[in-house]
C-alpha cells in the first residue's frame, strides 16, 4: 500500500505529480481543505467564502488525480492554517495512514528463482535473451518479506529570542507552534517505532552555545519529555552550525541505516559576537557538509518567507522547505517527516 500524505490540495501535484502517474494504486491523503479562514487566498481567487474556495480546491484535486490515474483520495478536511488547534483529530486520522507504514508491510525483493510474483522487467529481459539466442537469467520472481523501517531522527528546535514572537495573522507564538509540531512528530515516530530525539538550541557568543535535550532516542514519549518540551523558553541568538555539529555527534552513535537531522528555525544564523552574519551562514554550511560526509542527512524547515535567500546556501537546493505560514507548521513537519523517512 502506498500513501501520499500532503498538507494541502495541489501539494500532491507540486511534490510528486510526475510520480503519481506511475502509482495508480496509491492513496492520496490531504490533511487540510486548502482554504484559510482569513479569506485572503479566497478573495484573491475570486471566491466569496472559505467554503466555496474549499470546494474548488477539492474539484482541482480530483481533476489532477484523475489525470494521473489515481482514484483513491482521502480528504481529512481540517481547516487550513488551523491544524495546530486540532492536533488530536489530526493524530487520530493520521493513525490510519501510519498503520499502513508500520513494519507489518511487505518489502519486495527481486531476483529469485521462485517467489510471490513475477518481475515483469526481468521476464521481458529473459524473453529478449531467448529470442537473440542468449541464455536467459531464470531469476524472474519477486518475494515479499516483512519490511523494517531503519531510520533515526533528531529534531533540533531554534530557541532564539525571535521565536517568542507571534506572526501576523497567527493565534500563537512560533515557539508554541514548535512545541505542538514536536509533540505531533514524537507521537508519529512512536507509532512507527522510529527512534526520535528532540532538542533545542540557542547561543550567546561562541563561548556559550546552549543545547537543551527534550527527548532521547530510546526514551518513550511520556510525561517527562512532554514536560521538558512544555518548559522550553525562547532567548538569545542562533549559532546554528555549532548546534548541528553537536546533534551530529548524537546521530553518529546510532546504527540505523538512515540518520536524519531536522532543523526547525525561523531565521538566518546570527550571534551577538559576529558582526557579519554570512560567517555563521557558511559555518552552518560547513556543518551540513560534514554531516553528509558521515552519512547523516541534514534538512531544514524554515519558518521565514525569505529563507530561500540563505537556506539553500546552508542545506542545498533540495535540503530545505519553507513554511511561509507558521500556522501550517504541525501538518507540514509531519508530512515532511513521512516523506523523508519512507
Amino acid at each position: 500500500m502506498i500513501a501520499v500524505v500532503v498538507a494541502h490540495p495541489d501539494d500532491e501535484t507540486i511534490g510528486c505529480g510526475g510520480l503519481l502517474g506511475r502509482l495508480p494504486t496509491a492513496t492520496v491523503m490531504v490533511v487540510t481543505d486548502g482554504a484559510p479562514r482569513d479569506l485572503i487566498d479566497a478573495r484573491r481567487n475570486h471566491f466569496a467564502s472559505a467554503a466555496e474556495y474549499a470546494a474548488a480546491r477539492r474539484a482541482e484535486l480530483r481533476a489532477a488525480c484523475r489525470l494521473a490515474g489515481c482514484t483513491r483520495i482521502v480528504g481529512l478536511g481540517l481547516p487550513d492554517q488551523r491544524v495546530a488547534h486540532q492536533l488530536a483529530p489530526l493524530a487520530r486520522r493520521l493513525r490510519k495512514v501510519l498503520d499502513r507504514l508500520t513494519p507489518q508491510g511487505a518489502v519486495r525483493s527481486r531476483g529469485h528463482m521462485d517467489g510471490d510474483d513475477i518481475d515483469l522487467d526481468r521476464l521481458i529481459r529473459a524473453r529478449l535473451d531467448l529470442r537473440q539466442g542468449r541464455e536467459p537469467d531464470p531469476r524472474v520472481f519477486v518475494r515479499n518479506r516483512p519490511g523494517e523501517r531503519d531510520v533515526a531522527v533528531l529534531l533540533l528546535l531554534d530557541l532564539s529570542r525571535s521565536v517568542s514572537a507571534t506572526p501576523a495573522g497567527a493565534q500563537a507564538s512560533i515557539l508554541s507552534m514548535e512545541r505542538e509540531s514536536a509533540a505531533l512528530l514524537a507521537w508519529a515516530a512512536a507509532k512507527l517505532g522510529d527512534p526520535l530525539a528532540v532538542a533545542g538550541f540557542a547561543s550567546d557568543t561562541r563561548h556559550r552555545v546552549l543545547f537543551r535535550p527534550v527527548k532521547g532516542f530510546e526514551e518513550p514519549w511520556t510525561a517527562a519529555p512532554k514536560a521538558r518540551l512544555a518548559g522550553l523558553e525562547a532567548g538569545l541568538s542562533t549559532r546554528m552550525g555549532a548546534a548541528m555539529r553537536h546533534a551530529g555527534t548524537l546521530l553518529e552513535r546510532r546504527r540505523e541505516r538512515r540518520r536524519l537531522l531536522l532543523v526547525l528555525s525561523d531565521g538566518e544564523p546570527a550571534d551577538v559576537d559576529e558582526p557579519d552574519p554570512s560567517h555563521l551562514k557558511w559555518d552552518a554550511h560547513a556543518a551540513a557538509t560534514e554531516l553528509r560526509a558521515k552519512g547523516i542527512v541534514p534538512f531544514c524547515i524554515a519558518l521565514d518567507p525569505a529563507a530561500d535567500a540563505y537556506a539553500g546556501d546552508i542545506f542545498g537546493a533540495n535540503g530545505h522547505a519553507v513554511v511561509d505560514r507558521p500556522a501550517r507548521l504541525p501538518e507540514r513537519l509531519t508530512t515532511l517527516f513521512l516523506t523523508l523517512t519512507r
